[in-house]
């Protein structure tokens, strides 16, 4: 009886496994769930969990081993999606940046689009000239600490925030005064949706930037924004297209191809190479979500979309979710009292260091500092050849970032647009959100501790990849990379092997049906009117006296021939 018990309990630990999603502002959540349950069943739990009804603006990531990022898909079995093995870890983020933020119904939806955009900010994502950056930081500082108080905000108060990669004194000051005189009296609401509201203006927000090569080599970063698709490279916006112009999107290996059709029936095609052929993979999949979400205006108007113009062939995918206009529409619907929101303002946070995270990194030691950020550029030459520059001061107003909604998105046919005097490079934009919070410096070519948060090249992915330490396994690290180079050449001859074989199949295929008709045409007697057609016209009369009638009667001689052999043996 104790046997069956403890076989049972066994049995029911194996069909479960345990997920913790780090949520917007790091807090985990953690939950069991059947190892055959869907994406769908633990993006509601996070959403029950949150009081969240707008919630098809969001989503969950992961990392797999390989340290390419990817959307949890909701449709499919979360098991069959990850490539490690149980316990799970994801991340809730914005999947689809809405048009206009400070719109949404709810104050939760606008208070977690906050904590992403403030996010973006921190981590080099979101660009902007020195005095919006100075209004955007007053903004959180208003939302985090309420009216300024000189008991209990000291000279130099904002100082100990860090809002932005990198700043200057000027420009804390200039927080400051803004804090200090303009926002007195805002609540923490108010604050907030002001905030949305400047940075939606902004041109690189909604950008999640994936780092590509264009055909000349040259380093460059393709983005999805609510408005469009986007092309950053160097200091300017070189190609941006409106979805009603984007016609296709295509990917094959480490290629990706976007059509477009622009004003005077301009047709073009931009070619783009992403890392390796997962990441480009990833990089079709946003885009394909993304045009659907943006462009379409009934979530019935989806279609699966294949990767290839071959129907045997790439890879085929569809968006199952609501499009923008439905979601907006059901929003409008939602009648509640508003939740309850728990902001965590003063909350020790392990991306975004806020008022009680540490001194900002310009206090950090010149010669600390000047290591540091060596260590990240050795790290992330394999990734990208760009400069370590993420720039919070960008060109002139007029020049730089044009205001951005849903009635004023730019012209496709204008100039390149500037939109900094350094290379757009948001190296920082791919911090981590680590699980443990202690302050014990890690140095692992892509690891180190910046202000007390340890910092990683790739965003939210050291630990669902579950990289070992420098310290503990340096060598173990070096061979699992030669491994997986190994594995990965591999995977791509396989890959070839296949298509080939698909393709040799399909051949054969439509042979033995070309075969089938061909007997049904020249051996049955079915007196269908199409068949009755075809017997009647000269060339299949020639071709069946001429061809086919002596090659029929040399397979029987042939066949008569081996059948005698067998019969004399």
């Amino acid at each position: 009886m104790l046997s069956r018990f403890v076989s049972g309990s066994v049995r029911n630990l194996e069909r479960e496994y345990c997920c913790t999603v780090r949520l917007l502002d790091d807090s985990e959540y953690t939950c069991t769930i059947q190892r055959d349950a869907k994406g769908q069943y633990l993006f509601d739990l996070i959403c029950h969990h949150l009081n969240l009804l707008e919630k098809d603006y969001f989503g969950i990531r992961y990392v797999d081993p390989d340290k390419q990022r990817h959307w949890l898909e909701l449709t499919r079995s979360i098991a069959k999606q990850m490539k490690s093995q149980p316990p799970f870890t994801m991340c809730l983020r914005v999947k689809f940046y809405p048009p206009d933020p400070a719109a949404l119904k709810e104050e939760i939806t606008r208070y977690l689009v906050f904590l992403q955009i403030k996010r973006d900010l921190y981590h080099g994502r979101l660009l902007c000239k020195t005095s919006d950056a100075a209004l955007l930081a007053a903004y959180i500082l208003q939302a985090e600490i309420g009216d300024y108080d000189p008991g209990k905000h000291p000279e130099g108060y904002s100082s100990k925030f860090q809002f932005f990669p990198k700043h200057s004194e000027k420009l804390e000051r200039r927080i400051a005064d803004i804090h200090k005189t303009e926002l007195i009296g805002q609540t923490p609401e108010t604050s907030e949706r002001n905030f949305l509201q400047k940075a939606q203006m902004l041109e690189t927000y909604g950008v999640d930037p994936h780092p590509c090569k264009d055909v000349s080599g040259n380093p460059a970063f393709l983005a999805f924004t609510p408005f469009g698709f986007v092309v950053l490279q160097g200091n300017k916006r070189v190609h941006f297209l409106k979805w009603n112009e984007v016609t296709k999107l295509k990917f094959e290996g480490k290629t990706f191809h976007i059509y477009a059709n622009q004003k005077e029936e301009k047709k073009i095609i931009l070619t783009y190479f992403a890392p390796t052929p997962e990441a480009c993979k990833h990089l079709w999949k946003c885009g394909v979500e993304n045009q659907a979400f943006y462009k379409l205006e009934k979530s019935s108007q989806v279609r699966t979309v294949s990767s290839s113009n071959l129907f045997f062939k790439g890879s085929r995918f569809r968006y199952s979710g609501r499009v923008a206009k439905e979601v907006m529409e059901q929003s409008a619907k939602i009648k509640r009292e508003p939740p309850e929101i728990h902001r965590a303002g003063m909350v020790p946070s392990r991306s975004c260091p806020s008022i009680t995270h540490g001194p900002r990194l310009s206090s950090v030691p010149r010669t600390r500092r000047r290591a540091v950020h060596i260590s990240i550029m050795e790290g992330l030459e394999s990734l990208r050849d760009s400069a370590h520059s993420t720039p919070v001061r960008s060109v002139s107003h007029g020049e730089a970032f044009i205001p951005r909604s849903r009635s004023q998105a730019t012209d496709s046919g204008e100039g390149t647009a500037v939109i900094s005097d350094e290379a757009y490079s948001p190296l920082d934009s791919v911090l981590p959100t680590p699980v443990s919070e202690h302050g014990t410096a890690e140095l692992s070519g892509s690891r180190q501790l910046i202000n007390g948060a340890p910092c990683s090249i790739e965003e939210e992915k050291e630990s669902e990849a579950g990289t070992p330490t420098h310290g503990e396994g340096g060598d173990f690290g070096a061979q699992e990379g030669a491994a997986r180079g190994a594995l990965s050449e591999v995977e791509q001859v396989n890959k070839f092997v296949l298509s080939v074989l698909r393709l040799l199949l399909v051949t054969i295929g439509l042979l033995f049906v070309l075969l089938l008709l061909l007997i049904v045409l020249t051996e049955s007697d079915l007196d269908v009117a199409f068949l009755r057609d075809i017997r009647r016209t000269p060339e299949f009369e020639q071709f069946h006296y001429e061809y086919f009638c002596p090659l029929r009667r040399w397979f029987a001689c042939k066949l008569r021939w081996v059948g005698g052999l067998l019969v004399s043996k």
